[in-house]
């Protein structure tokens, strides 16, 4: 009985001011495929392997009224609680190509001491974005 409970990761969400400008820098900035964008332009998801990548925008009535309004962010001195990662063969290549698209830089890919070569940017509404390698065991 207890295996009917177990939970399948199925979408994280990512509020943004404008989803069918986020589905497309997403497209064009991290190779991203659409998978939908509605016809209201109120939720769009990417293909992203087994878990979805859902935008809707950050203030809606349906959501705000039940759980509360998003907190934006205020500066780029503080981040959001949430950062989306990619994995990339070749994250040096990752990096140059988000910011050939418009992707804001926060630090160049390095390796980390964890066996990662991981870089960061911003997306168009200043949400961290980190571009890793898978990590290599020792």
């Amino acid at each position: 009985m207890a295996s009917n409970l177990n939970p399948a990761y199925a979408y994280t969400v990512v509020y943004v001011k404008d989803v069918a400008k986020s589905v497309e820098f997403y497209g064009r900035a991290f190779g991203a495929s659409v998978r939908r964008l509605d016809d209201s332009h109120r939720w769009g998801e990417l293909e992203s392997g087994q878990t979805t990548i859902a935008f809707t925008p950050v203030h809606q009535h349906e959501t705000d009224d039940l759980t509360g309004e998003v907190q934006e962010q205020k500066s780029k001195g503080r981040r959001n609680q949430l950062e989306v990662c990619f994995a990339y063969a070749d994250v040096d290549a990752a990096y140059k190509r988000a910011l050939e698209n418009g992707a804001e830089p926060v630090s160049k890919p390095e390796e980390k001491e964890w066996g990662q070569k991981v870089g960061y940017v911003r997306d168009i509404d200043g949400i961290v974005v980190r571009m890793g390698s898978h990590v290599k065991s020792r």
